[in-house]
């Protein structure tokens, strides 16, 4: 049997096309990967997305999301897509040994956050580590933060912090930003920010929460230690699109190139949702956004060449 609709991915996007898509009569088949649910089932609590006044805990939310695309007759496998055939018509999709064609695809795989790979970091993320000052920024009303990196999102994190922190420490390895000069520049000059050159996060410790972290300096390998409530990881994110290099169009970093006011990818009968082809946003509703018109898109597509 041939799919009508296929999705690869299961966070807001993945999901929300699914509910449309399955709302509209598509019954689609959703593989969501072994760790189902994308970035939000690595988050603690949710306060920015609409609906939920009090807000509710990032995995709370996706098994709603899940509950309420099976409701209407989605199909989800939690299973992880290892190769995909899009040469030929129908496409193709395998999970290991099993595979499965399609007359359309929407790929939302998402995005994955770029760490530090140091002690501390993994085990404390969600409770004082984070990559998403938008998300997170709020919880720390008053509070020494420290954000890490010095490209434009690293400048874009900390200036968005000053909002809530009572002072951001900016941290950098290197002795100048690769940050553009206009965004280096309102960084350098804002009075709540505080950048220390030359230096590299070792270890975030704490047990329950964030309450300091160790640095080292890299010219002089001076160890010291800093209380802080909460460390912003900006060193960039990775699109999670490795399975589809050489089919679809992808800018320089990876991220799928989308056809304009539209989530067509270069391929016909091809969509793509979420942060997968999102550098900008990168919020929960942004991407359950761009999966309802994902879904919306392939709907139309079908119709128009069936």
């Amino acid at each position: 049997m041939t799919e009508d609709i296929i999705i690869i991915g299961s966070g807001p996007a993945g999901l929300t096309a699914a509910l449309y898509a399955a709302r509209g009569g598509n019954n689609p088949l959703v593989l969501e990967g072994s760790q189902a649910g994308g970035q939000l089932m690595l988050t603690t609590e949710v306060e920015n997305f609409p609906g939920f006044p009090d807000g509710l805990l990032g995995p709370e939310l996706m098994e709603r999301m899940r509950k309420q695309a099976e409701r209407f007759g989605a199909r989800l496998f939690t299973v992880d897509v290892s190769q995909v055939d899009l040469t030929s018509y129908p496409y193709t999709v395998w999970t290991g040994a099993d595979s499965y064609t399609a007359k359309s695809i929407i790929i939302s795989t998402g995005a994955s956050a770029m760490w530090l790979g140091i002690p501390g970091e993994e085990r404390l993320l969600g409770r004082g580590v984070s990559s998403c000052a938008t998300c997170d920024g709020f919880f720390f009303r008053n509070q020494e933060l420290i954000v890490v990196g010095g490209g434009d999102t690293a400048m874009e994190e900390a200036l968005f912090l000053t909002t809530f922190a009572s002072k951001v420490h900016l941290v950098h390895r290197r002795d100048a930003f690769r940050a553009s000069a206009i965004m280096a520049k309102r960084a350098v000059e804002h009075p709540k920010i505080n950048v220390i050159w030359d230096t590299v996060l070792e270890e975030v410790l704490g047990d329950e929460e964030v309450t300091a972290v160790r640095m080292r300096n890299v010219k002089t390998n001076e160890v010291s230690e800093m209380p802080i409530s909460g460390v912003f990881v900006a060193i960039g994110h990775k699109p999670n699109t490795e399975l589809f290099a050489g089919a679809l169009e992808m800018n320089d970093v990876g991220y799928l190139i989308l056809e304009s006011s539209s989530t067509a990818t270069s391929l016909d009968g091809v969509f793509a949702a979420g942060d997968v082809a999102d550098p900008v946003y990168r919020q929960a509703i942004t991407a359950a956004g761009t999966g309802a018109r994902a879904a919306i898109d392939a709907r139309r597509w079908l119709e128009a060449n069936e």
